[in-house]
């Protein structure tokens, strides 16, 4: 555990998008750190990144990890990428924050987290739609509708026009459901582990590269309660209207949230189900990540929970491959 001689405690950040803009924010307003130096894989934006935050500019993931100032390393940055840098941010002797998912591969990530154990050094994957107000009042409204059978969760983004950025590149961003693993998470959180997946996958690609300009991914997962949960995730030009949908069927009634608004039914009677606003989450996930290296408490998630969520993407991965169902250990 550091002491006040160790304060503050000495950051640096892989990434200069909204992830990383937010973390520095809740980094620069906390007396207990100070941010250090950021890089990013765009000159032009880490320049104003910097500029903004009033931190050093390093030109290479591989120089920030390695400066011997530092006592925590974030990532917010490619997917692709952020299993080589929590490696070598971890040999390196810093402790570790990133934003999910902490790889593409589950046994990668197995790895990952026994490095850590071996080195006794933090890593936290960050999941912050388990804290936040939305999943926080499905817990709450989950025993008033019995027994679950049944769960959809659907997100659409329409987006037009497509760029060529990372997120719509096959390898920098990977499999849609391993990429925006909260998905997954959110229902292995609520409903335990899952007993056999069955998924398609597909993209429509831009000729001659490994760009898309859209995908559209589904998976049912069988949970061992007996639960069928739908995942729907799609994204690009193909889709002309935007959608987040959860529902959640039990024996007495359903909870249904279209985008934070929520209605809970039980035996006909509906009701509105109040949500706290996302706002701050990042901040709060950095206060506790903060807590646990200065105070050890406990955080809200362990690695080894985003690692089965990862399981079960790549489960699903395989089944798109295979066109079957694919069953979990």
């Amino acid at each position: 555990m550091y002491t006040e001689a160790f304060l503050p405690l000495k950051v640096g950040i892989v990434g200069t998008g909204y992830a990383a803009k937010k973390r520095a924010e809740a980094l620069i307003a906390d007396k207990r750190t100070e941010l250090v130096a950021v890089t990013g894989n765009t000159p032009e934006r880490l320049k104003e990144f910097c500029q903004s935050f009033a931190v050093k500019a390093i030109d290479s993931w591989t120089r920030l990890i390695n400066m011997p100032e530092l006592d925590l390393i974030i990532v917010c940055t490619i997917n692709r990428d952020c299993s080589a840098i929590a490696k070598g941010a971890i040999l390196a002797g810093k402790h570790i924050v990133v934003e999910y998912p902490l790889t593409l591969d589950a046994k990668e990530a197995q790895q990952i987290i026994e490095l850590a154990e071996a080195h006794q050094k933090l890593l936290h994957v960050e999941h912050i739609e388990i804290i936040g107000g939305l999943h926080q009042a499905v817990k709450q409204c989950l025993p008033q509708i019995g027994k679950v059978f049944y769960a959809r969760y659907s997100t659409i983004r329409a987006e037009h026009p497509v760029s060529r950025s990372w997120k719509y590149h096959r390898t920098m961003f990977g499999f849609p459901l391993a990429a925006a693993l909260s998905r997954i998470h959110r229902l292995t959180d609520l409903f335990g582990t899952v007993e056999a997946v069955a998924c398609q996958n597909r993209y429509w690609d831009i000729p001659a590269s490994d760009y898309f300009t859209a995908c559209l991914c589904n998976a049912q997962l069988n949970f061992h309660s007996g639960i069928v949960a739908e995942i729907i995730y799609g994204k690009g030009d193909v889709f002309w209207q935007s959608d987040r949908l959860l529902e959640i069927y039990g024996e007495k009634g359903s909870i249904v949230f279209t985008g934070e608004k929520g209605t809970l039914n039980v035996e006909g009677n509906k009701t509105a189900i109040p949500v706290t606003p996302r706002r701050g989450l990042f901040a709060q996930d950095t206060d506790m990540v903060l807590n646990c290296l200065l105070n050890q408490q406990p955080l809200y998630i362990e690695p080894q929970a985003s690692l089965y969520a990862l399981q079960v993407a790549n489960a699903a991965l395989e089944s798109s491959r295979l066109h079957q169902t694919v069953h979990l250990d």
